[in-house]
This record gives structure tokens, C-alpha cells and sequence, in this order.
């Protein structure tokens, strides 16, 4: 899900429906119209698990049914809405028989919902979270206050995607001219394309030592493909990206622009203005000259269909991203090699860092089967981990899930380094806030005032 679909809950409450089944979903809207219709009579040790997206719908049943026949419990799945969806979860506390015992959760959200006690220090009798089996940024998405306060499910990051044919068509075309002027300087003359007399053997070589070092370490090696490739035929441009979106953004700021830690919770680590982040989005606002691109006209999904239709070099992509290319290309849509990296460093000096989203899995400090609640938590991102791309198209945060996919094993190695959202609601309006300094440094806006402006609003916002 991108970050302006979780900064604007739109979704509508659902209609109520029952269910039956241990991997039975119950769609609910008011949980206070719903106490009646939900009371299950069974002497089945029960926990309720609470969840706003209907895509982990099939993934959550049968989770639900293998646990809960391995246990011999009953997980009922709860699917709601997402809007003021925590709210929700609170009211069905304090109103409902069947209290959330368990809930999925943007990591973001971890502050709001501990301090409300809605989340507790997770038992994690399993032993599961620890950098065995989870990345660095999952487990600061899911600390708060030197605690972990939930179970880390999946993530959204965002890599760099390359057409790799059109990458050794420029490896081509760089190492058949080199050649032809070292020709040349040798007083050899030999002939351009229109005569072609460039050895085909050392060309071969050439080429593949251009290709092997094609791929971007800095955006300086992306203006340098920009400069000097002839694009074939139908491409309109070296690269685009959702210039709209902080998502697609961010990477150019974050190894520089601190807001709460890695954790995102600790108050006085708030770094906005300084040096490195100015010359980071000095060097963004360059980018508009090479790529000319009108900020308030670019969405993710055009982006996207241009690098399928060949239309561009690179792109700046989510993890969705893998499933999308992969079935074009099994369509026939897209006749073209591609891989993905990392996002560049901004130049051999200044670092990039990309922002990272976790989906976590929460116990309710309110249930009275934490310790079951607990057990499944751990379940689900643990031994359910393998199977939760093929039923989602979501990323398991565990290692070693999915490492066969090259696509998803860069957007795995961008997450574990990744800076995760602040969850610090003082700051909840930050990337808002952000999105929109980057829209006007995009447009040419001076980036120190911009900064220093930025800087003063947040740093009001913590002392309120």
C-alpha cells in the first residue's frame, strides 16, 4: 500500500456477516450492533484476529484453520474497516464479548496503540524475534521504548527497477566507440556503423564489461547513462518516477534526515536541518533538469505501464512491482530483460536510505488469552511466512522467505537498511508535511528556506 493510501483512510465500514468455520471471516462495521451475532458458545479456547485488508483475507483463514487444529483453539478471523480502524478496535474492547485479542497493524501506528493499551510487550516465548530470522528494520519497526510490541509480518519499501536490454544496448554502444577511438589514436582509423570494421570479438568483451557495471551506484552514474545513450526507438525518457509520492522520494533524504531514530520513537532525535540533508535535495532539484517531470502529473501506476511498454530506462518502484513485471512479461506485454537494485547513494559522498513500512501483528493488552494470542502472533510471521507472498503478493519480513525471487531478494536487502516510519504521534503529519517540500523543491523552491521552515514546524510540534 503506498503512503498516501495509509496517511488517508477512505475505506467504508463494511457490512456485518457471519461465520462458522474455524477459518470462518466475520466482516463487521459497529461492533456495538454486533454482540449478539457474534457469540460463539464452545468450550474451545477462542481468540478473535482483526485485520482492514481484504487481500490477506485467504492467507489469515488458512493460517487460522492449521493452527487452530494443531492446537485444538479457535482463531476467527475479523475483517473491519480500515478507517479510524485502532478506534474501532478500542470500542470493541470496552463494548463487545469478543474483545480483539490479536490485530494486524501498520508498524507506524505502534505508539498510539500501546499508549492506548491496545498493544503490550509481546511474550515471544518462541524466541522468533531476533536477527536470526528477522532484518534490523523490522525489528525497530516493532520496538517502542526498548520494547517489542509486536510481531513484524511483512513490509513496503521501494528499489530501483532496470530494463536491463536497453542497459547492454548502451554497454554497446560505449564500448564500440571507445574501441573505435583507440583505433583511431593508434593511427588505424577503423570504420563506424556505416562500415563496421570494430572487431566483433573485442567488442563482445567490451560490452560485457560496460553491461557488468551498467547497473547505478550513484545518481551520477544515472546521468552519465542519461548523457551518453542513444535510446532506441520509442523511448521517451532515461527515467521516471512518482515525483508526487514521498514513497518513491525519500530515499534521497533518509540516511540524513532523522525523525525519532531508527526506532522512530525517541523525541530527541530529531536531525531536519542540516548540511547533508540540504545538499541531498540540492541534488534532487538538479534531477528536475535531466527529467523533466510536472510533480502534480505523475502517478505510480502510469510509471509502471511506460518501463512495461519500454518506454524508459529506469524506475523507481514498490515491491508490487515484482508480481506486475512478472506477469507482463509472461503476457507477451513486455519483450524486454529487467532486473532490480538498490536505489543509488546520492553521490560518492552522501548516502541514500529508503523508508520502509511494516505490517506488524499486535496482542491486545486487553485480551484474556494472551498468552494464546501470543502464540499465534508468532505463528503467523514464522512458519507462515513462506506462503504469504503467493496468497498476498505481500513480502514476509523473515529471512530467507522468498529468496529465490531476485526481484524480491533486492527489495528484501533495500528493507533490512531501510529507515522505518516514525511512529511517534507528534510527528504524524510529517510526510505530508515532507511531500509537500519536495513537490516545491522539485519546482525549483529554495531548499534551505524550505528546510529551516520544516525544521521549525516539527520541532513545535514535539514541544507542544
Amino acid at each position: 500500500m503506498h503512503l498516501k493510501k495509509r496517511l488517508i483512510a477512505v475505506a467504508a465500514v463494511l457490512v456485518m456477516a457471519a461465520a462458522v468455520l474455524y477459518g470462518s471471516t466475520f466482516v463487521t462495521g459497529d461492533t456495538e450492533e454486533t454482540d449478539a451475532s457474534l457469540t460463539w458458545k464452545t468450550e474451545k479456547e477462542t481468540i478473535y484476529f482483526w485485520y482492514s485488508d481484504d487481500n490477506m483475507t485467504n492467507f489469515i483463514n488458512s493460517a487460522a484453520v492449521s493452527f487452530g487444529e494443531r492446537e485444538g483453539v479457535r482463531v476467527i478471523p475479523v475483517l473491519t474497516s480500515e478507517s479510524e480502524y485502532l478506534e474501532a478496535i478500542s470500542r470493541a474492547c470496552a463494548d463487545s464479548a469478543q474483545v480483539p485479542d490479536v490485530y494486524l497493524v501498520g508498524h507506524d501506528s505502534l505508539e498510539k496503540a500501546y499508549l492506548a493499551g491496545l498493544a503490550t510487550q509481546i511474550q515471544d516465548v518462541a524466541g522468533i524475534c531476533n536477527e536470526a530470522n528477522f532484518p534490523p528494520a523490522a525489528l525497530s519497526a516493532v520496538s517502542y521504548q526498548g520494547m517489542r510490541v509486536a510481531y513484524p509480518l511483512c513490509f513496503e519499501t521501494s528499489a530501483l527497477i532496470c530494463n536491463e536490454t536497453y542497459l547492454r544496448e548502451w554497454a554497446s554502444q560505449i564500448a564500440n566507440k571507445e574501441l573505435l577511438e583507440a583505433g583511431q589514436a593508434q593511427d588505424n582509423p577503423q570504420e563506424d556503423s556505416a562500415g563496421i570494421a570494430v572487431d566483433p570479438e573485442q567488442l563482445a568483451q567490451k560490452t560485457e564489461q560496460y553491461f557488468q557495471n551498467a547497473i547505478p551506484h550513484t545518481v551520477d552514474d544515472i546521468l552519465q547513462i542519461a548523457d551518453t545513450f542513444d535510446v532506441p526507438e520509442g523511448v521517451t525518457g532515461i527515467m521516471e518516477w512518482d515525483v508526487s509520492d514521498i514513497f518513491y522520494n525519500y530515499w534521497i533524504v533518509g540516511n540524513y534526515m532523522v525523525v525519532g531514530g531508527d526506532a522512530g520513537d525517541d523525541a530527541s532525535q530529531i536531525h531536519i536541518n542540516n548540511p547533508e540533508t540540504i545538499q541531498c535535495l540540492e541534488v534532487y532539484k538538479a534531477l528536475n533538469q535531466f527529467f523533466s517531470m510536472e510533480s502534480d502529473s505523475m502517478d505510480y501506476e502510469t510509471v509502471i505501464e511506460d518501463f512495461c511498454q519500454g518506454r524508459i530506462v529506469f524506475t523507481i518502484a514498490t515491491s508490487d512491482v515484482a508480481a506486475r513485471l512478472a506477469q507482463a512479461q509472461a503476457d507477451g506485454e513486455m519483450g524486454f530483460a529487467y532486473c532490480a537494485a538498490p536505489l543509488p547513494q546520492v553521490n560518492a559522498e552522501l548516502k541514500s536510505r529508503t523508508m520502509s513500512v511494516t505490517t506488524a501483528v499486535a496482542v491486545n493488552s486487553y485480551s484474556e488469552n494472551e498468552e494464546l494470542a501470543n502464540r499465534f502472533a508468532a505463528y503467523l510471521v514464522d512458519e507462515c511466512a513462506e506462503t504469504l507472498y503467493d496468497r498476498t503478493g505481500k513480502v514476509p519480513a523473515k529471512l530467507g522467505a522468498d529468496e529465490d525471487d531476485a526481484v524480491l531478494r533486492v527489495f528484501k536487502q533495500a528493507y533490512a537498511d531501510s529507515i522505518p516510519l516514525p511512529k511517534m504521534m507528534q510527528t504524524g503529519n510529517f510526510w505530508v508535511q515532507l511531500e509537500s517540500l519536495f513537490s516545491k523543491v522539485w519546482n525549483g523552491a529554495d531548499v534551505t528556506t524550505l528546510v529551516q521552515e520544516l525544521a521549525n514546524q516539527i520541532q513545535l510540534q514535539i514541544d507542544a
